[in-house]
């Protein structure tokens, strides 16, 4: 039983760091488009936000493709902790925890999108 819980928690923390990776990749040619083209730099937050959704949702489903069920669960610990992982790092580098009412959004959007993951993932 404690083998099985340390597997999936492993396989947790895997989803995770594919979904940081996803992020770290979109924001970097996110970055070199804004560099080269006349795109308005008011598109950042949107872009930011699109960026985060969709890695947490490519990792929820490729690591809930490992489980036989639970998708929605896992799928949404994926996003909680994708998002809480990332608050963390963002507020001890700004020397500050801030809780407003875009770090209240990106919590909602990011377990919503584990979840939608964790289903697709699931019935793929």
């Amino acid at each position: 039983m404690e083998k099985i819980r340390e597997n999936k928690i492993a396989k947790i923390i895997i989803g995770v760091g594919i979904s940081i990776i996803i992020t770290l990749l979109g924001i970097f040619i996110f970055s070199v488009v804004l560099t080269y083209t006349n795109i308005s730099e008011g598109t950042i937050p949107v872009v930011i936000i699109a960026i985060t959704c969709v890695s947490i949702l490519i990792g929820a489903t490729i690591t809930t493709r490992r489980f036989s069920k639970n998708g929605m669960i896992i799928g949404g610990i994926i996003g909680g902790t994708y998002i809480l992982t990332l608050y963390l790092i963002s507020s001890i580098l700004n020397t500050g925890f801030n809780i407003n009412i875009y770090t209240l959004f990106m919590m909602i959007l990011g377990v919503v999108s584990g979840i939608i993951g964790g289903i697709l993932g699931i019935n793929s």
